[in-house]
């Protein structure tokens, strides 16, 4: 897809970024996705299901060993956490990251149930047993661990810019005078408003498709939030969009879980381990946030705690 100067061909593809958005041709679950050198996009690995698995002295693990687990993400952030609407099958990083430790608890995808959980609602979902784990772009902090557990990290995020393909926009110390979008009320928004980055306005929206559309509209220059979230809106725009690569921040992402669960935590920490280790977290980055053309790095140390 080829960005035009014309109205018009700008409508076509904000059209395009809608319908992938939405779980049509072009969605992070379609299977004829391809990564960015055009060749097929690899496939996200199987993961082998511990029927043995025990966590002795979880309370969260003796309530749900033997049934199901349920497991919170999000649902509109491709190459993340993503439902598409039409199959209702999930996909994305998070996902994966989500089902290699479902399947060293014991859980295959039979045995999980995943829901849709809006940000504000983290905490007390996990806290009140509504969400055995919590897999989302989940930033570890220490005023959070004052009410949850977080096993991980498993990815370090950091905040960027979503760019089109063609932008000479290399890092935050380009956009003095540009105009910025990011999601209403994010810690993103509030940090590019800083007077060092000289932005000439700071515009919000209430999620970033809407700012991904202004951008490839041309009312806005960049979009601003973790990298990994615009990892999957440039690879579901492969040749309009990019990633800078130039993150300004650090966001360790976590798996949320009951704050007191030792037990349950460090067998987090251990399916995440074990999964780095033996290749499976390479390749399910390979197959979601790789498909934005920007390699893995190296998985992050867990911090056990």
């Amino acid at each position: 897809m080829k960005l035009r100067t014309t109205a018009a061909a700008a409508a076509v593809v904000v059209l395009a970024l809608t319908a992938s958005a939405c779980g049509k041709s072009g969605s992070p679950d379609d299977k004829n996705d391809k990564a960015s050198d055009g060749k097929p996009a690899p496939a996200a690995p199987t993961y082998k299901v511990n029927t043995a698995a025990d966590v002795k002295g979880s309370s969260v693990f003796d309530k749900i060993k033997g049934k199901k687990i349920t497991i919170g993400t999000k649902a509109d952030q491709p190459g993340l956490g993503f439902e598409n609407p039409s199959t209702k099958k999930r996909s994305g990083f998070d996902v994966e990251i989500a089902r290699m430790i479902a399947a060293d608890l014991g859980f295959d995808e039979d045995h999980i149930t995943f829901k849709t959980i809006p940000s504000e609602a983290r905490e007390t979902q996990i806290a009140t047993g509504g969400v055995d784990l919590y897999v989302g772009t989940y930033t570890i902090n220490d005023e959070r661990k004052k009410q949850v557990g977080f096993g991980g990290p498993y990815y370090v995020a950091g905040q960027d810019l979503l760019v089109k393909a063609d932008s000479s926009i290399k890092g935050p110390d380009d956009l003095k005078g540009k105009k910025v979008c990011s999601a209403a009320g994010s810690t993103p928004l509030k940090r590019i408003k800083e007077a060092k980055y000289g932005v000439a306005e700071a515009m919000s929206q209430q999620g970033y498709q809407l700012c991904v559309q202004q951008l490839v509209g041309g009312s806005v220059d960049a979009v601003t939030t973790d990298d990994a979230i615009l990892k999957g809106y440039a690879a579901e725009n492969k040749g309009a969009l990019k990633v800078v690569g130039n993150p300004f921040s650090k966001e360790p992402y976590g798996v949320g879980l009951k704050k007191d669960d030792k037990a349950l935590r460090d067998a987090v920490d251990n399916a995440i381990e074990a999964h780095e280790k033996n290749g499976d977290w390479k390749k399910a980055y390979d197959a979601t946030l790789g498909l934005s053309g920007i390699p893995a790095s190296s998985p992050p140390a867990v911090d056990r705690y």
